[in-house]
C-alpha cells in the first residue's frame, strides 16, 4: 500500500463500537467488493468495500469478516478470512496478505483462509440467534450490478432460512457518520495532498492550456505524495463547461477571459478530500466574474454559520436557499416578482443553484449519513455553494471540507487560497 500504516487500534475500536449496537447472540458478516471486469481479460482497479475497510483495515479482494461478540469461544468472536495465495498469484499479481500481516493491520488475532469459511461458518451459525448482513443503502446508490454482499445474502438465506436476519447498513451509517480522531487525521492528510496539487497547477494555467493538462498535473502531484489518486473523477471545467455539474470530459482548451471550475480531491488511505475552486484563465477575473465569485463566497461564509445553528442538513439547506435567493436578486438574476411567485417545492433560486450545499465525506466522497439526523461533533462535511449562469456561460462553485466541533467548525482546507485577491496574486507570482 502507498499510505503509511494505520494503527490497528482504529479498527479494533470500530469493531468494539459495532458490538454495542448488535442484538444479543448476533453474528455479523461483511464481504469485500468484487474486482469488476472490463472487456476481454481486463479488470477495473480494485476499490474496497468501505464498511469492511472501516472494521478491518484490509484492502484486498475476496476478504470476509465475521464479528460475533457473544460467541461461546474466544477465537470465534472476530474472524477474518483471506484469499489464499500461491506461486501463480505471486508471479502474476504480487504479494497478498499473509495471516500475520493481516493480523498486524486489523488487530484480529484469528485469521483463516477463505477455503475454510463454509465449514467454520456452519459451526457459528448453528449457535447464533441472529445474522446481520450488509448491503448498500446509500440514498443515492444506483444498484444495477449484483454485489458480493447480495450474492452472499442469497446463499446464506437459502442455506439457513430459519434464522433471524437484520440489516447492518443502518448501524454502519450511524457509526461511520461520526469520525474518530484518527479518521479525521487521515481526511486531513487527503486535504493536505489536495492542496499540494492545487498549488502545483496554478503556474501552468494560461490561455490555450487543455483541461486534461491540468488534470495530469494534479494526478502527478497526488501520486507523488502517496495518494492512490483522485477521490472521484476530477472536474476541470472551463467556460460554459462549468455549468455542467458533473462534467468530467476535461478535453477542451481553456480560453482567455474564461474561468476554470476545478473540483478535485485526493484519496489517502481510502479517505477522501473534496475541493472546488474557480480560477481565471487569464489571471484576472472580469468585473462580472468577480461579483458572482464574491456572491458565492458570501453564501459559503453564511452557510458555515447556518450549519452550526441548524438541527440537520435538511433545515440547513432551506436556510441556505434563502441566502442564495438574496444574492441572486443582488446579481440581477432574480427579481422580487420571481421570489414572490415562486413555488415552495420549487424555489426560484434552483434555476441557478440545483444541488445541495453540503454532504458528508469520509471513506466515500458522498459518505453515508442521513440528512435528517442531528448534527454532532465529529461529523465531517463539505460546504459547496455554487451559481451556474448558463446564459452567460459562467459557473462558480467553492468548496472546503469541515469538521463539526463543540466550539464550531474546523476548516480542513483553511490554508488553501479562496479570496479573489489571493487567487489572482498567486496566479501572477508563481
Amino acid at each position: 500500500m502507498r499510505y503509511s500504516k494505520i494503527a490497528p487500534s482504529l479498527f479494533v475500536n470500530n469493531r468494539n463500537k459495532l458490538a454495542r449496537y448488535l442484538k444479543p447472540n448476533s453474528l455479523v458478516v461483511l464481504n469485500a467488493n468484487d474486482i469488476m471486469p472490463t472487456s476481454g481479460d481486463g479488470v477495473m482497479p480494485f476499490r474496497q468495500n468501505s464498511d469492511l475497510f472501516y472494521l478491518s483495515g484490509i484492502d484486498q479482494e475476496e476478504t470476509l469478516l465475521i464479528v460475533y461478540p457473544d460467541a461461546p469461544k474466544e477465537e470465534w468472536k472476530e474472524l477474518l478470512f483471506l484469499k489464499k495465495t500461491n506461486e501463480h498469484i505471486m508471479i502474476w499479481e504480487g504479494k497478498k496478505y499473509t495471516k500475520e500481516a493481516a493480523s498486524d493491520v486489523s488487530g484480529i488475532a484469528h485469521i483463516h483462509w477463505l477455503d475454510d469459511f463454509a465449514t467454520m461458518f456452519k459451526s457459528l451459525v448453528e449457535r447464533a440467534a441472529c445474522i446481520y448482513l450488509n448491503s448498500n443503502e446509500h440514498a443515492r446508490a444506483v444498484l444495477d450490478v449484483q454485489t458480493r454482499d447480495v450474492r452472499f445474502m442469497e446463499w446464506c438465506k437459502q442455506k439457513y432460512p430459519l434464522h433471524q436476519y437484520e440489516r447492518l447498513a443502518p448501524i454502519m451509517q450511524r457509526l461511520r457518520v461520526v469520525k474518530s480522531a484518527p479518521e479525521i487525521d487521515l481526511i486531513r492528510e487527503a486535504c493536505d495532498i489536495t492542496e499540494k496539487g492545487f498549488r502545483k497547477v496554478l503556474p501552468n494555467i494560461q490561455p490555450g492550456i487543455m483541461e486534461y493538462e491540468i488534470e495530469a498535473a494534479l494526478i502527478s502531484e497526488f501520486i507523488c505524495h502517496r495518494s492512490r489518486g483522485f477521490a472521484y473523477d476530477p472536474i476541470v471545467a472551463s467556460g460554459p463547461n462549468a455549468c455542467v455539474l458533473h462534467y468530467i470530459a476535461n478535453d477542451q482548451p481553456c480560453k482567455a477571459g474564461d474561468v476554470i471550475l476545478l473540483d478535485v480531491g485526493a484519496e489517502y488511505a481510502n479517505y477522501k478530500a473534496d475541493l472546488t475552486r474557480v480560477l481565471p484563465v487569464s489571471g484576472r477575473f472580469t468585473p462580472r466574474q468577480r461579483s458572482v465569485y464574491e456572491a458565492v463566497l458570501r453564501i459559503m461564509r453564511q452557510a458555515q454559520q447556518l450549519l452550526m445553528s441548524s438541527d440537520n442538513l435538511h433545515t440547513y439547506q432551506q436556510q441556505v436557499g434563502e441566502v442564495v435567493t438574496q444574492e441572486l436578486v443582488h446579481l440581477g438574476l432574480l427579481d422580487r416578482t420571481d421570489v414572490k411567485n415562486q413555488s415552495p417545492k420549487h424555489p426560484a433560486y434552483k434555476k441557478y443553484f440545483m444541488h445541495n450545499t453540503s454532504h458528508y465525506i469520509g471513506l466515500d466522497t458522498h459518505d453515508v449519513g442521513d440528512t435528517y439526523q442531528k448534527l454532532e461533533p465529529g461529523m465531517v462535511l463539505t460546504i459547496e455553494p455554487g451559481l451556474y449562469i448558463r446564459e452567460e456561460g459562467l459557473g462558480v462553485r467553492l468548496e472546503n471540507v469541515f469538521v463539526v466541533r463543540e466550539e464550531g467548525l474546523e476548516d480542513l482546507m483553511a490554508s488553501i487560497p479562496i479570496e479573489v485577491d489571493e487567487i489572482e496574486e498567486l496566479m501572477h507570482t508563481l
